[in-house]
């Protein structure tokens, strides 16, 4: 996949998800408060908050997809990851004020009856959050891009929260009428831990954390097959935005001279990018194989 055609699915994506939440924003704030739910008002106040989310991975994205340059040898894909970080922030700010006007309205006993237009709106937000979750973590699994799954579990968040709002505002129209604070609430909760798992990934990228075990063991596979490569010495990786950049130290025959050796490591980083669009780079370093080496590290 060329690099146009990947940032251009990763734009379509935010676009799509930036025009259906502002629609969302609206419908439950109206619904909220005209429709007297506490549960769906906090709703419609949390996808406020998530403008804030879209449009910080928007320059997130478009500020990770600039070449690398000579103050960036490694490009500026970290930007995602500081993106989604700024995005679980978002999530844990939502989650705390969700949860505190909740108890502030149970201990003053402040209970209104919802009207049947803000049962519709919850109702309705689960069905278009769920398929934006699911839209979105397709692509953004497909791409490796940190920004994007972060904003997708900023949907699947939405949908969750809009189930237990649904359940309070429908048992508070039906007469139950704590219910609806209670909802709010315990959405909450679960708004908190979307917020962590998307703060964790993130920093885990930003530490230099490696990839998936799986995808450095297949790279090795791919790369011991390579004529001339005798054996993986050590892989290691680290993620930039939606790429990966990969540490290779292969073994090869010490006679061989620096020409042969260039074109086999040549050889290795082309067979590694036609099977992985998602690497960006692959630095490789040559041992004697076979001959006692020092691999001289500080870290």
């Amino acid at each position: 996949m060329e690099r146009n055609e990947r940032f251009g699915r990763a734009d379509r994506i935010i676009s799509i998800g930036f025009w259906v939440n502002a629609f969302l924003m609206v419908m439950k704030l109206l619904a909220g408060y005209f429709g007297s739910s506490e549960a769906v008002f906090a709703d419609g106040m949390e996808s406020a908050c998530d403008f804030i989310a879209i449009l910080t991975t928007m320059i997130a994205l478009k500020i990770g997809r600039k070449p690398f340059d000579a103050t960036h040898p490694y490009g500026h894909g970290r930007a995602e990851s500081l993106s989604a970080i700024m995005v679980s922030l978002i999530i844990f700010g939502t989650g705390g004020w969700i949860l505190y006007n909740s108890i502030t309205s149970i201990i003053a006993a402040n209970y209104q009856a919802p009207q049947f237009i803000a049962v519709i709106a919850a109702f309705l937000t689960i069905i278009i959050k769920e398929w934006l979750y699911c839209f979105s973590m397709k692509t953004g699994s497909s791409l490796q891009s940190p920004a994007l799954l972060a904003i997708a579990k900023d949907h699947r968040k939405d949908a969750i929260t809009s189930i237990a709002t649904l359940i309070g505002v429908a048992g508070a129209f039906f007469g139950f009428k704590i219910l609806d604070p209670i909802a709010a609430g315990l959405t909450s909760f679960f708004i908190f831990h979307i917020g962590w798992e998307t703060f964790r990934a993130a920093a885990h990228d930003l530490m230099d954390g490696q990839p998936e075990e799986e995808l450095l063991a297949a790279i090795t596979e791919l790369a011991e097959v390579v004529e001339g490569v005798e054996h993986v010495h050590e892989i290691k990786g680290r993620r930039s935005g939606q790429y990966v950049i990969i540490d290779l130290k292969l073994d090869m025959d010490p006679d061989m001279t620096v020409k042969q050796s260039h074109a086999i490591a040549t050889a290795v980083k082309k067979v590694i990018f036609e099977q992985y669009v998602n690497v960006g780079d692959v630095m490789i370093h040559i041992n004697p194989h076979e001959e006692a080496h020092e691999d001289l590290i500080r870290l």
